[in-house]
């Protein structure tokens, strides 16, 4: 099938799926995820691409990967509010609160990722695909779309349905990944993985603690920002990644089974120890070619026989990671860990 016959598959699939969700919508008193993107408050009415008044654009310091994807993310904080920051690393947002994230592959706009905050009880999690003529986007069906755009030969990228939303942002303490005090910190880490430049007006911890956005206030975030402190920049900056793309489930307090060092954003106040830990730890993921209980998440001795990088360089599904929303490989990340690896860790 040519691209301008699926477009227009696409775009009549996705037309009937959103007549159809509008016509649920009309007859539910539960909040729902609108029809289209530019009902969902992101844009000025009557103005195309305009961001909405009291929508602010941030940039996380260390970027979730997926696959190569350029993209933009943005906030609105209804007016008067604040979040809660009572536990330090984990903050409550306050009902009303919304998120979007645009993904642009190859220069065109493909999928718009919605998060709404609509009810105390209730975070609504939905994506929105973007039409051929690029003016906007339709709410996609539950279970997503398959290849929505091409990344590489044989490669795809699937837009992601409601259901795989909530396997990353959880169901018990469902809410953004990406909106917290480390990747907001001003302290920012030049070396990031994929590292993208603050743009002028971007939400910071500074920018929230002066509006009086943070309940109760936090004057120790701006007055010594968040980092990881390590003894190595180059530690850092690693730790700053997988915190990103790794500590989502790699925590004691995430949904999904797992033990070892956590990698969640607020426990990595003392990297080198978080390393050293990592270090020690065996895994249960055995790598190939290696005797069985050998293995560890990391080997100073044996780089290439560390899980961590045995599975990032992986993209079958039953040993990839992350496990979700990549099928590429993010060769930038595997090289620098690997120069990591081989820098740093081989002298402990």
């Amino acid at each position: 099938m040519n691209r301008s016959v699926r477009a227009a598959a696409i775009g009549l699939t996705l037309a009937w799926v959103g007549a159809l969700q509008a016509s649920v919508r009309s007859v539910s008193q539960e909040p729902c995820a609108p029809a289209l993107l530019s009902e969902t408050g992101l844009y000025e009415a009557n103005r195309p691409g305009a961001i909405a008044r009291g929508v602010r654009q941030f940039s996380p310091q260390y970027p979730l990967w997926t696959d190569g994807a350029k993209k933009a993310r943005w906030i609105y904080l209804p007016p008067g509010t604040a979040i809660d920051t009572t536990v330090p690393g984990e903050w409550t947002f306050p009902v009303g609160t919304r998120f979007w994230k645009e993904f642009t592959f190859n220069g065109r706009k493909v999928e718009t990722r919605f998060i709404w905050r609509a009810t105390a009880e209730r975070w609504i999690f939905a994506t929105y695909a973007w039409n051929e003529e690029q003016t906007d986007a339709v709410l996609a069906p539950t279970d997503g779309i398959r290849g929505a755009a091409v990344l590489a030969e044989g490669k795809r990228h699937d837009i992601p349905g409601e259901i795989d939303c909530r396997a990353c942002h959880g169901t018990t303490r469902p809410g953004p990944l990406g909106f917290n005090a480390l990747q907001l910190s001003t302290d920012r880490d030049p070396n990031a993985i994929h590292g993208e430049p603050l743009a002028p007006g971007m939400i910071t911890l500074a920018t929230l603690e002066s509006e009086g956005r943070f309940s109760p206030r936090r004057p120790e975030l701006v007055a010594a920002p968040p980092r990881i402190h390590t003894s190595s920049p180059r530690t850092r900056a690693v730790l700053g990644y997988l915190s990103s793309n790794c500590g989502t489930c790699h925590n004691p307090a995430g949904e999904t089974s797992f033990t070892g060092p956590s990698l969640k954003h607020s426990d990595l106040t003392d990297g080198d120890d978080v390393v050293a830990r990592m270090l020690q730890y065996a895994t249960t993921w055995q790598v190939p070619g290696q005797p069985d209980g050998s293995s560890r998440m990391l080997n100073a001795a044996l780089p290439d026989a560390s899980a961590m990088l045995a599975r990032m360089r992986s993209r079958r599904p039953s040993s990839q990671m992350p496990p979700l929303g990549t099928v590429l490989r993010d060769e930038q990340a595997i090289a620098a860990i690997e120069k990591w690896i081989a820098a740093d860790l081989v002298k402990r």
